[in-house]
């Protein structure tokens, strides 16, 4: 039995002794990780925090356990028995009851477990507990919102930390209270004999008075609760508005008042139990204080509801309807729209100089159809991939340009399974290569898109150059490499033969010597790294390599945008653009905008993120938001002002997605500031719906480049239109700028409510339809072909609005989309021409003739008839290209020019019959 207990412990301290290493390792690798990326202050920040949190909530765990339990074990004598009947009679007892339980506490292992529970408690709390450092670090660096709740009169930032951190330390001590006092029950339960079932339970014995203390004390804390619980109702989602209403100030906050009085009764109460040994009277308060709770808490309110508010609900809740729509504007920076009119007279000059950016930049491709392009033509192996295609300006040539990029990654779980080996997914194939970038706008041969830059190595045809096109940090690089190690790195394709690369960063993590190497093969969990005769001491591993996960490891407490985005600065280096927001569920009367509750968000930090080197920078983007002024005191030296990112970048900072829909989604409902529409519901917008391939979803929001009511020149805007929720019509559209010193600013631009301007489904409808425009689309779906419908533009021009969709076509046995269509709609107009340029000529008349481009299938084309051709290899080769021709017109469901080109191979093979014949 001996060598048993002994071989036990040995096991127990040998599996400690490699958590601790683990731990200990781990903590080390993070380390190495921040000190390369030069944020070493903030890893020692955030593990500052996080041990000293856990310490303290561990040592008060610790501390209350051991009281409690070592008085538990004092007292646990044998089971407690009277000494006389209820007449007064003395009982002897022949022989002492024994108690196991006893025997052990009171034993040496007794101490010793004793001290276990005490430890496994603490540790269960603290492991619980410690994560929430940042709410510690918000309250001690707390900043004013500088606007004040309308029902308690605080400063709206006392509930984004105070309350926040209140909340924290009564649930922590709640939860200590409550395990301690199921631990001591238990015991106290174990020791008990069977008079504690069958006898006289009331009986006052110590461990009833043990727990009794502990029971006055949890109701003490109680009140505490619930006086937090009465700030709580600002936060109400159960009434009319999100938010306090009339049932909530005139029932549940007097329901919450009174049981914070009634708590401190039965404390006492309880407490009182201590001294005068009356059980019933602890029985009788908690029954008190349970129906109090139901009668206050839930069946006053319900007929307050239902008998006051009901019959007269407007003038009741008017009050508080005002307020969250007050309140609701200010948590989503809505209260800083500026709205305009925007009356429609369709007196357009579409080619009027002023018009010719907003033109030149409608956007003709889709993300959806181009990814699938670019893969196609510009993936070139197996193991790159386009991840996402990201929309952005530049200027190009001198001209205000809006572009499509996507940057070629690599991922090498796509490398043949052959290929798949350590060394090439962990030392050579390391990081992926350029970006495509087309016009969004531009059309090639055969439907394709105009490419600026193209190939590997890349190639250009304007301005816009790349000159570090490698890419080891993006979206797909979800693995560490190693770099500077004897195997050169692969770094692009050239023909049939490679170019080798060797890696000149220096933000990854040395391997140095063989403790480090064999340290980072355990964090790692890869023992190839500690083998490997290819690493060196000067190898480095690169680690975090996917951005988001990347900025996330440095700043676990902010939210971030869905669509990190590639940028070309001036130099021609890769960058990666991320957004940061901050947010809460803390904002009073504010609606929620996600199930988890959070009712406030600020798009308050931008990200950026070398896509060579990984080295990243965060700044500020409102300075404002109270949110990230505290993480300014919590991590000083982290965050920069917006103006001191360099101008290559901060020229592409876009207002992110994500926050703008959220915007135009509160928008819909909270444009009604008059509390007796809003109540009524009469004039609720909504975002309409447009069809996408073949499917009917809602307008997401998109960039575009226009010229503002009112502006004199053309700016980068991200906008989206609504309609009434009960018509299609359009009533509306907001906008995002985003260039300069406009950068944020919200307009919402109304139209005139006696005119019916189309909206994008009504537009839709219309396209469905239109005859031709239904019998052309009918003829390609039936001819071995799928027609993708892109996304419908609605876009302002002067005082007009202009629709424009492209139209897509695949082959169903290919995976290729060829931009053949663009629509284009204005006023009670609508065509469909091969070009946009065609499509307006259509719509407005004739422009400046050199402004018309040739359509993908008007590039000119053999023709035999300018030059008859003699040989019969001439001869041959133009029937083909007849022939081709003809099946691809098939294919598009272009009867006439298929009969075209058949007309035209049937005069060939005669020509070629006669050419033979002689």
């Amino acid at each position: 039995m001996g060598r048993s207990n002994a071989s036990t412990i040995r096991l127990i301290v040998f599996l400690a002794t490699i958590g601790v290493i683990s731990i200990i390792a781990n903590l080390y690798g993070e380390w190495l990780w921040f000190d390369s990326v030069n944020f070493k202050n903030v890893f020692t920040t955030i593990l500052l925090n996080k041990v000293g949190l856990y310490v303290v909530i561990f040592s008060i765990s610790l501390l209350l356990f051991y009281i409690n339990l070592k008085v538990t074990r004092r007292h646990l004598g044998s089971p407690e028995r009277p000494d006389e009947t209820d007449e007064g009679r003395e009982i002897i007892y022949l022989e002492t009851e024994k108690s196991p339980l006893k025997e052990l506490m009171q034993s040496k292992a007794g101490k010793w477990l004793l001290i276990g529970v005490s430890i496994v408690g603490a540790l269960l709390v603290s492991s619980i507990a410690a994560d929430n450092w940042i709410i510690v670090q918000q309250f001690i660096n707390r900043m004013p919102v500088g606007s004040s709740d309308p029902i308690f009169n605080k400063d709206i930032g006392y509930y984004f930390f105070n309350l926040t951190f209140y909340k924290f330390i009564y649930n922590t001590l709640m939860m200590i209270l409550v395990l301690i006092t199921i631990v001591v029950a238990t015991i106290y339960l174990l020791n008990a004999s069977s008079n504690l079932l069958f006898g006289d339970w009331r009986q006052f014995t110590f461990g009833k008075v043990h727990i009794a203390v502990l029971l006055a004390v949890i109701f003490g804390l109680k009140a505490w609760g619930y006086k937090l619980a009465t700030y709580g109702v600002l936060f109400s989602p159960e009434g009319l508005v999100y938010g306090a209403t009339y049932t909530d100030i005139f029932a549940k906050l007097i329901a919450y008042k009174a049981l914070i009085v009634v708590s401190l009764i039965v404390a006492v109460a309880i407490l009182a139990n201590v001294f005068v040994r009356r059980l019933k009277w602890i029985v009788f308060s908690i029954g008190a204080w349970v129906v109090i709770a139901v009668v206050l808490g839930g069946i006053y309110p319900s007929l307050m509801q239902k008998f006051i508010v009901q019959p007269n609900e407007f003038n009741k809740e008017r009050p508080y309807i005002e307020n969250a729509i007050k309140y609701t504007r200010q948590a989503y920076a809505l209260d800083q729209v500026k709205f305009q009119k925007f009356d429609v007279d369709y007196n357009l000059d579409i080619y009027d100089d002023s018009n010719k950016p907003t033109v030149d930049n409608i956007r003709l491709w889709d993300w959806q159809p181009i990814r699938t392009t670019y893969k196609n033509l510009q993936q070139l192996r197996s193991y790159y991939v386009f991840n996402d295609v990201d929309i952005d300006r530049y200027t190009i040539d001198g001209k205000y340009r809006q572009v499509m990029l996507s940057p070629r990654e690599i991922d090498a779980e796509e490398l043949p399974a052959q290929s798949q080996t350590w060394i090439n997914q962990k030392l050579m194939y390391t990081h992926g290569y350029g970006v495509v970038v087309s016009p969004v706008n531009e059309v090639a041969e055969e439907g394709f898109p105009q490419f600026f830059i193209k190939d590997i190595p890349p190639r250009f045809t304007t301005d816009l150059k790349v000159e570090r096109p490698e890419i080891y940090f993006g979206q797909r690089a979800n693995s560490y490499v190693i770099v500077n190690t004897e195997q050169k790195e692969f770094d692009y394709p050239m023909g049939a033969e490679n170019v080798y690369t060797t890696y000149e960063g220096k933000d990854g993590i040395k391997v140095n010597s063989l403790g480090r190497r064999l340290l980072l093969g355990w964090v790692l969990k890869d023992y190839k790294l500690v083998l490997s005769t290819e690493v060196k001491n000067d190898s480095q591993i690169l680690m975090n390599r996917n951005i988001v996960d990347r900025v996330r490891k440095v700043a676990p407490y902010l939210g971030f945008d869905s669509d990190p985005y590639i940028v070309i600065n001036k130099g021609g280096r890769l960058y990666w653009m991320l957004d940061a927001y901050t947010v809460t569920n803390k904002y009073p009367y504010s609606e929620p905008f996600d199930r988890m509750g959070n009712n406030y968000l600020r798009n308050s930090v931008k990200i950026t993120c070398d896509a060579y080197s990984g080295e990243m920078h965060f700044y500020v983007a409102d300075n404002t938001d109270p949110i990230i002024q505290t993480y300014e005191k919590i991590f000083p030296g982290l965050y920069k002002p917006l103006s001191a990112m360099p101008e290559g970048l901060r020229e592409h900072v876009r207002y992110p997605t994500d926050m703008f829909a959220v915007q135009a989604n509160m928008y819909q409902t909270f444009h009604m500031s008059d509390p007796y529409v809003f109540y009524n519901k009469e004039d609720p917008w909504i975002i309409p719906n447009e069809i996408v391939d073949d499917k009917s979803e809602k307008v997401a929001p998109y960039y575009i480049i226009m010229r503002l009511p009112g502006e004199e020149k053309a700016e980068y805007i991200q906008m989206l239109p609504f309609t009434p929720k009960s018509r299609q019509n359009m009533n509306g559209w907001m906008c995002a700028r985003m260039d300069g010193d406009n950068y944020g600013k919200l307009f919402v631009y109304n139209f005139s409510k006696q005119e019916t301007i189309y909206g994008p489904e009504q537009i839709e409808s219309r396209i469905n339809q239109n005859t031709d425009i239904a019998q052309q689309l009918s003829l390609w779906d039936q001819r071995g072909s799928r027609v993708y419908r892109g996304n419908l533009l609605v876009i302002p021009m002067n005082n007009s609005i202009l629709y424009v969709e492209p139209l897509y076509l695949q082959a169903e046995n290919s995976k290729l989309p060829e931009l053949k269509r663009v629509i284009a709609a204005f006023e009670n107009r609508i065509v469909m021409e091969p070009t946009l340029d065609r499509a307006l000529v259509k719509l407005f008349g004739d422009g400046p003739e050199a402004d018309i481009k040739p359509g993908p299938e008007e590039i000119e084309q053999p023709d035999s008839t300018t030059e008859p051709s003699n040989t019969i290899e001439e001869l041959a080769q133009l029937a083909r290209e007849h022939y081709d021709r003809a099946q691809s017109l098939l294919q598009q469901g272009d009867w006439a020019g298929y009969g075209e080109n058949i007309n035209k191979l049937n005069d060939v093979i005669k020509r070629l019959e006669e050419t033979l014949a002689e």
